[in-house]
């Protein structure tokens, strides 16, 4: 078997997919993924496609795989044993494979997996306006580019999806005035890195630009979250836009991915830890109350434990509000991949343990600081007598949430003001606050 297809236990995990029936689509990954399987979607119910809310009810299961790093291959395995688990049982019809997985390895699947009856690669980004929704009512991303122009050594994307390529703004706002209209409170602007926006077609950036007409065009989105900045070009018109902006969320995803200089040389970065530095110092004392989440690797090869140590102190000293830690995963086509002084698996488990470990602490600190403070709440679930939402600080299914007592009768996808009277690790409680 090709490594990249491990030999994974067969288990069976019904997820919940699309809507009605015949058809049940599941996407994996990241929110990008989301948004192909809604395009995918869109272009099946054109066809007069029906679609089910579980395998069981479907004839046909379509899995939008991913493939970033290993454990997004093993998931996605995983689930495809499941579905032909589920088709040996008479239970479902056929089994379409498509998204990242598919197109990294289309002829080791097809040779592997005798049961799958098609496999299609990844769809490509085009100017056409999706309706169709896999999110709750109350939020939705929009895609505004593909691919990737940075080409870091450890990274797979440009592989995959290709070179850089941004949507056209008309399109785009189009589809944002279509959300609007639909009363989406939460727009989330995503892509690869989203900072490079129209550089293909321009001289530079465009995301203030179309930040800017975005909010114009619209007027029932509340809150407009940008997902992945590259810290090599936040430029002051974005941060001016941000901070003079009450829509824009507060939240920077500013993934860094390490803080020696030597390993994100070694990274392909183009950015030194003074730099990235200079642009927290910048972000914090330019945009009140701003949260900032970003992301790192461990055991990069040739880290060495100062290395380590430079990246523990750094996290130590900014205190992000937000952090997400990664075991650097070997990928095939990648320059990293041949890169001498490969990390023991047992040492990167150890070091993220212990990044994780120093996090928990910070992100306690700083809820901390949040005790008696007022927040608005996006009021997403109801469960056990108490409301579950996110404040700005938090994106969808990636950061925490604020649970909200109420003696009223909340709305789902409401934004209610409430007061924070206990704070956890990563989640907060609190009381609305009277209207």
């Amino acid at each position: 078997m090709n490594p990249a297809i491990p030999n994974r236990q067969r288990r069976l995990k019904i997820r919940k997919g699309g809507v009605n029936s015949k058809i049940n689509l599941l996407s994996l990954g990241c929110p990008r993924n989301l948004v192909d399987s809604q395009t995918l979607a869109a272009r099946l119910k054109l066809k007069g496609a029906k679609f089910a809310r579980c395998a069981e009810k479907a004839d046909t299961v379509i899995i939008n795989t991913c493939a970033f790093i290993k454990e997004a291959k093993e998931e996605s395995i995983d689930v495809i044993l499941d579905a032909i688990e589920l088709k040996k049982q008479g239970r479902i019809k056929k089994i379409i494979l498509s998204g990242c997985l598919t197109q990294r390895y289309p002829q080791e699947l097809i040779k592997e997996f005798k049961e799958i009856d098609a496999i299609v690669g990844r769809l490509q980004l085009d100017d056409s306006v999706n309706s169709f929704s896999l999110t709750p009512k109350h939020y939705s991303y929009l895609k505004i580019c593909e691919g990737c122009f940075n080409t870091c050594s450890f990274c797979v994307i440009p592989k995959i999806k290709g070179g850089f390529k941004s949507r056209s703004i008309d399109s785009i706002l189009e589809e944002a005035r279509l959300l609007d209209k639909k009363n989406i409170l939460e727009l989330n602007i995503i892509g690869q890195d989203i900072t490079s926006f129209g550089l293909d077609v321009a001289a530079k950036p465009l995301l203030a630009q179309l930040l800017s007409a975005i909010l114009k065009e619209t007027k029932n989105i509340k809150w407009v979250r940008l997902l992945y900045l590259n810290p090599l070009r936040i430029d002051n018109d974005l941060i001016e836009l941000i901070k003079e902006n009450k829509r824009v969320c507060k939240y920077i995803d500013l993934p860094i991915q390490h803080a020696s200089d030597r390993i994100l040389r070694l990274m392909n970065r183009k950015i030194t830890k003074d730099k990235i530095y200079s642009l927290i110092k910048r972000l914090r004392s330019q945009i009140p109350d701003v949260a900032i989440r970003t992301s790192v690797i461990v055991g990069f090869p040739s880290e060495s434990e100062a290395e380590f140590k430079e990246l523990l102190d750094f996290v130590e000293e900014i205190k992000f509000e937000r952090l997400g830690a990664f075991i650097y995963s070997r990928e095939e086509d990648t320059e990293a991949h041949d890169f001498s002084g490969q990390i023991p698996e047992s040492v990167k488990c150890k070091r993220l343990d212990i990044l994780m470990r120093q996090q928990q602490e910070i992100a306690q600190g700083y809820n901390a600081s949040l005790l008696n403070k007022d927040m608005e709440v996006l009021i997403e679930e109801y469960k056990d007598n108490i409301y579950i939402g996110r404040s700005q600080s938090d994106a969808p299914e990636v950061d925490g949430c604020v649970f909200v007592k109420s003696k009223e009768k909340l709305d789902i996808g409401e934004i209610v003001k409430a007061k924070i009277t206990q704070t956890y690790e990563y989640d907060l409680l609190g009381e609305k606050i009277p209207s």
